[in-house]
């Protein structure tokens, strides 16, 4: 059996030397500014060709404030596309004046050398498995480096990541590993890659075309596959930007949608190549059911700030999100109007220092906001539940919000969703259930900052809110 494993965060080799903990420093540094992360929520289909600028010079080379690097994981149980996608991605980027660079699988390439799980005794196992995410790490930071160094936007897919060898071992051997390692999966899972791609094995809804005759190492049968298909998913669950591509459509437009994924993330209007499909979908839940109710889940500590904004039409944030005082720190900008759409979200991750920094520009008109957020995977459709915690403005009390990005409808949609929460109704775009308007500590009748959605069926004329107060984008939380 094929065993699918990946690497930790720069900074978990850091047990290896003293000196180079000190070149990972450095390195985080020269990352940061470059770690500039855009997602667009589309209310309308964008202009073809509108795509943003990407100031190449004739060279294809970008400036270096606005150059990106950005890194994803393809991930899924066997047979899932993930040789085609990292294919079709590389096309794609490349035709956009992108550098590529497409990170080999390290348990393939050692696995190939004659490693024969059944022959290893139970330690050896264990020992294999830890060099191997070493090894991992070693092969990404390497990419990483020359990411950083190139002087073009640069594409960095990982064939798998650390965190999937959680999904082939067991959970104690996985947290000794950890411990005895240094590692924590905020940085393992968070901190090193920008975006999780889960591409669902054609075992699970595909099952005609499920294959192993085009992989030397693969030998799963049918139910086998389906089980290391959730055991991956499973792994990367609590990622903030972990996106299932399932087999709800053909192979092609599998693909697309993959592709899709990224470019928003990364606010590229596709314009019509690639046929927009997920939508945000919000939900008002009530009466919490105990944890064992839940399938396996990820619980994160997360806290909201707002800053003060340079404008009426812009929004400014920081999220601190962590487990067990383990955090990442990211900025958001939101933007109307931006290169013909709207609703545009600048993100950026930002270091402690500089989120300690920002935190001086907190807007006093705003409640700090405070939440749980549990993140589960179920009928192969990723979920994130808000709950919100005291101190807060009373009106967020016992407040909990569930949210997913789904492009089914009716009665495919109601069928994919938790059966053991009370989903009282969905509140997309409702303006009362935006996070913004919900941090408020103004009185909603009486304050001028009162953010409407221009998506829940209501008019702008029949809000009290002055037009230059008016938010045409609705609220997400991240």
């Amino acid at each position: 059996m094929a065993t699918l494993l990946s690497n930790g965060q720069q900074s978990l080799m850091a047990s290896a030397s003293n000196g180079q903990e000190q070149q990972q420093q450095q390195q985080q540094q020269q990352d940061e500014p470059e770690q500039q992360h855009v997602e667009i929520r589309k209310s309308s289909s964008p202009k073809p060709g509108a795509m943003p600028s990407l100031k190449l010079n004739r060279m294809g080379s970008v400036s270096p404030k606005d150059k990106r690097v950005y890194k994803i994981v393809l991930t899924g149980g066997p047979c899932g596309g993930k040789t085609t996608g990292q294919s079709r991605l590389c096309t794609f980027f490349e035709n956009l004046g992108w550098k590529v660079f497409r990170v080999p699988e390290t348990a393939t390439v050692l696995l190939s050398g004659g490693v024969k799980f059944s022959d290893l005794t139970e330690k050896e196992a264990y020992k294999f498995q830890e060099n191997l995410i070493r090894t991992m790490v070693q092969i990404e930071n390497t990419y990483f480096e020359l990411g950083n160094s190139s002087t073009r936007n640069c594409l960095i897919i990982c064939d798998r990541g650390v965190m999937d060898a959680s999904a082939y071992i067991s959970k104690d051997k996985w947290e000794k590993m950890m411990a005895g390692n240094n590692w924590n999966p905020v940085e393992m899972r968070d901190n090193r890659y920008n975006q999780i791609l889960h591409l669902v094995s054609a075992a699970n809804g595909a099952e005609d075309f499920y294959s192993t005759e085009d992989h030397a190492c693969r030998s799963e049968g049918v139910d086998l596959a389906r089980e290391l298909d959730y055991k991956s998913a499973a792994a990367w669950v609590g990622h903030p930007y972990f996106d299932v591509i399932d087999n709800s459509t053909n192979f092609e437009t599998k693909m697309n949608r993959m592709i899709e994924s990224v470019c928003q993330k990364l606010g590229i209007d596709i314009g019509d190549r690639l046929q927009a499909t997920s939508r945000k979908l919000k939900y008002l839940v009530a009466l919490l059911p105990p944890d064992s109710e839940f399938p396996p889940f990820q619980d994160f500590d997360v806290v909201h700030h707002y800053l003060q904004s340079a404008g009426p039409k812009v929004q400014a944030r920081l999220r601190k999100r962590g487990q067990k005082n383990h955090w990442s720190y990211i900025h958001t900008q939101r933007r109307p109007n931006v290169h013909g759409q709207a609703r545009i979200e600048v993100k950026t991750q930002l270091t402690h220092r500089d989120y300690m920094n920002l935190l001086a520009q907190r807007d006093d008109a705003h409640f700090t906001i405070y939440k749980k957020r549990r993140c589960f995977l179920i009928n192969n459709q990723y979920f994130q539940l808000d709950i919100y915690k005291e101190p807060g403005h009373p009106r967020c009390k016992g407040l909990v919000l569930l949210e997913t990005y789904s492009s089914l409808t009716g009665d495919a949609l109601k069928n994919c969703m938790p059966k053991f929460l009370n989903i009282v109704k969905e509140v997309t775009g409702d303006p009362d259930y935006s996070m913004f308007n919900l941090s408020l500590k103004e009185d909603w009748s009486t304050t001028k900052k009162f953010c409407r959605s221009a998506t829940h069926g209501k008019q702008e004329e029949q809000s009290p809110v002055p037009a230059k107060q008016y938010h045409p984008y609705d609220e997400n939380s991240d």
